[in-house]
């Protein structure tokens, strides 16, 4: 509820020692009914007041699970910064929020934020390799790619990937998406979209 997300704001803002946050997220839109939570028990309105003191700049929201949950938040009548989202090769080919959601996105000049792009690592047990997974992801039509890191060696490996990108071919995103479709649509790799 909006007290809540009042409280919650002003906890982050202390904790982050700052009077301002560039980008708050309504995390992890995955179950039914959220949506109508954020927008009747008055979250928005104590956002859109935080915005207007200055506490906040941008507002957005993420989910990995239901593409149809993002497109009921988008349905809403509200001015969206931002919308995270998994893509990935797998998620183009079973639920996929790049070939639902995204277009939406790119319609009405959502900032697209793209994450998972290896599945939480999982991707790579179809024999993908970590660069041609996010090589694919990045030639998406995002704004940004938010890739998960564990270490300093894999942030320089991401580093080095983002560095050295170029744009996929579509022949190269279709031997990809061929060789994993066989692990696409069963959850096993997409754990994040099992309900």
């Amino acid at each position: 509820d909006g007290e809540t997300y009042t409280r919650q704001l002003e906890e982050s803002l202390e904790r982050l020692q700052t009077d301002m946050i560039d980008l708050v997220q309504f995390h992890e839109i995955v179950d039914d009914g959220v949506p109508d939570q954020i927008f009747g028990q008055g979250v928005i309105e104590a956002a859109l007041k935080a915005r207007a003191a200055g506490k906040i700049r941008y507002i957005g929201f993420t989910g990995h699970r239901w593409p149809h949950l993002h497109l009921e938040m988008l349905g809403h009548d509200f001015p969206w910064d931002t919308v995270q989202f998994p893509t990935n090769l797998l998620d183009a080919q079973f639920r996929s929020f790049t070939q639902r959601v995204l277009p939406v996105l790119r319609k009405r000049g959502i900032g697209a934020i793209g994450m998972k792009s290896l599945a939480g690592g999982r991707l790579l047990e179809t024999g993908v390799a970590a660069e041609d997974a996010i090589r694919f992801s990045l030639s998406q039509p995002i704004d940004a790619l938010v890739s998960g890191m564990d270490s300093l060696e894999i942030l320089a490996k991401n580093l080095e990937i983002a560095r050295n990108w170029t744009p996929m071919s579509d022949e190269e995103s279709e031997r990809l998406l061929n060789r994993t479709e066989p692990s696409a649509g069963d959850l096993s790799l997409e754990r994040y979209k099992r309900p």
